[in-house]
């Protein structure tokens, strides 16, 4: 386990990112492809080994956008990156969402998953040959059976049920379901603690609801069993508890990093999950 208390500097060296927001756009494009190196290696008869797509799963209160630190390290650093949209409607479905955009792209890949993102990329990267690794970050990992809600009361530490705002609303076939957004004067404290606070209150106002019925649905497969785990586990995080985390990680035999973070890490420590990624990617694709 790697322990990091604070500090916001890269653990590796890399390119600088000059990137910003929206540079997972073009990614399908590139499809698992190298960063165009050719020339004096191809010339020398040497082989260049494409690296592998990263593919970044959002969680519940949160959006593609919050990827957009850890894109523009990975991409500076010659992978391919997709942020997907997470649709936060209910593992199966949204894991089903999510493998439509892992038929698409092409080679090998690592599969990142943020926060309730962790439930969806459990079940979408399960008998998927070319997801060669996992990476939670401030994650569920569930077993079969498990629902999010479930995991996060199995210790105490989340102050998240008391800074819910949910909405109620009538479907189609005239049943009712509820939205679970969170009260925005609460989300910097409880959701992003550790981000400058006019950057948590765009976060706050951008932020997408996840259907209550999704933390209460029980998971069917874990990917992590069969697949290599590396785990963020978020020492500050009011959502998920740290002992939580670190229950599921090591039941998962995961690689764990432990950082003093809140649940937004890859907002507040972008270089941090780039690295880690990497690192996982480097491991299992060669």
């Amino acid at each position: 386990m790697v322990s990091i208390k604070g500090g916001r500097k890269r653990l590796m060296t890399g390119a600088v990112a000059t990137a910003t927001a929206g540079l997972a756009l073009g990614a399908f494009a590139l499809s698992g492809t190298a960063n165009g190196a050719t020339g004096t290696a191809e010339a020398a008869g040497v082989t260049k080994h494409a690296k592998p797509t990263i593919i970044l799963e959002h969680g519940a209160f949160a959006d593609g956008s919050s990827w957009n630190g850890v894109i523009a390290d990975l991409r500076a650093d010659g992978y391919p990156v997709v942020a997907a949209a997470n649709p936060l409607r209910g593992p199966a479905s949204d894991a089903a969402a999510l493998r439509t955009v892992l038929d698409h792209v092409k080679g090998p890949k690592i599969v990142v998953g943020h926060s309730y993102g962790g439930n969806v990329i459990s079940e979408a990267a399960t008998d998927d040959p070319e997801v060669k690794a996992l990476v939670y970050v401030a994650a569920f990992l569930p077993a079969p059976g498990e629902s999010a809600l479930e995991l996060t009361n199995k210790y105490p530490g989340s102050t998240l049920p008391g800074a819910l705002d949910p909405v109620t609303y009538q479907q189609a076939d005239g049943s009712t379901a509820t939205d679970l957004y969170i009260q925005q004067d609460k989300f910097h404290h409880q959701f992003a603690a550790d981000v400058p606070a006019r950057q948590a209150a765009l976060m706050a106002a951008e932020q997408r609801p996840i259907a209550q019925a999704a933390l209460e649905e029980k998971a069917t497969t874990a990917a992590w069993k069969t697949k290599p785990s590396w785990d963020i586990i978020t020492t500050e995080d009011l959502n998920i508890p740290p002992a939580v985390q670190r229950f599921m990680a090591e039941r998962a035999h995961a690689h764990t990093t432990e950082v003093a973070a809140s649940h937004s890490v890859a907002v507040s420590h972008p270089h941090l999950v780039a690295d880690v990624i990497e690192r996982a990617a480097r491991t299992t694709v060669r």
